[in-house]
């Protein structure tokens, strides 16, 4: 599966449950970690760790093997590795704290911006 496939695989499964305010930045040349991270907000410790799992599931299905996770327990921020795709699932107040999307802001954004808050 080709980065970008997968970045779209996981951005439909954050967006299966609702996921609020998803952004994808891309880091390749800023980073030799991954390529594209994703960052999406959940409503609460419940809906992050529902987001995280769904896409560790759609991630799985499609015969990818998740490098790591952390913080699924919690449900403040839970962090998916998948090797060229970095996911950051956060409640919304960890989300401000952090400001990942500040602190990559010399990486050009993959992607525009998305949000659920209409629906």
């Amino acid at each position: 599966m080709q980065n970008e496939a997968l970045v779209q695989l996981a951005i439909a499964a954050l967006e299966d449950l609702k996921a609020k305010d998803i952004t994808t930045i891309d880091v390749r040349g800023k980073t030799s970690v991954t390529d594209y991270m994703i960052i999406a907000s959940g409503t609460s410790g419940r809906h992050v760790k529902s987001l995280a799992d769904n896409v560790l599931e759609k991630v799985r299905e499609q015969g990818r093997r998740p490098l790591g996770s952390e913080g699924l327990d919690g449900g403040e921020w839970a962090l998916l590795d998948l090797g060229d795709v970095v996911v950051h699932v956060m409640q919304e107040p960890t989300r401000q704290f952090y400001d990942l999307e500040r602190l990559w802001q010399g990486a050009e954004q993959a992607r525009a911006h998305h949000s659920h808050d209409e629906e």
